[in-house]
């Protein structure tokens, strides 16, 4: 049982759950500070803050924070490199939204035939 105060043990598991400080992310990217504070300012990741004002990131955020990286490191701007992983994202969720669609559609025309 964690101490009194500590968050659940299943928030390891979390890939949401803000574990990362700043510098902790920025030594896993291999990146620095200022970098994931433009990630920021670009609005590509909004890390959560802790009670004390600090950014803290999650597995998620430092997941697409390695992708920016991949980008600029291969020339990309930062900015155009955001743009792109933000648009990546939302071409990935609309192929979702119409596969979920074309399934109900289907099962609904199944059902109409049945």
């Amino acid at each position: 049982m964690p101490p009194a105060g500590s968050p659940p043990l299943d928030h390891f598991d979390d890939d949401a759950y803000p574990a990362y400080t700043m510098g902790r992310a920025a030594e896993m990217l291999g990146t620095t500070p200022a970098f994931l504070r433009a990630l920021g300012e670009h609005r590509l990741i909004a890390p959560l803050r802790s009670e004390g004002g600090h950014r803290r990131y999650s597995r998620y955020q430092l997941r697409i924070a390695g992708r920016a990286r991949e980008l600029v490191d291969q020339g990309t701007p930062i900015e155009a490199a955001c743009r792109i992983i933000i648009l990546e994202d939302q071409l990935e969720e609309a192929q979702r939204i119409n596969e979920q669609l074309r399934t109900e559609r289907g099962e609904s025309q199944a059902n109409t035939r049945a």
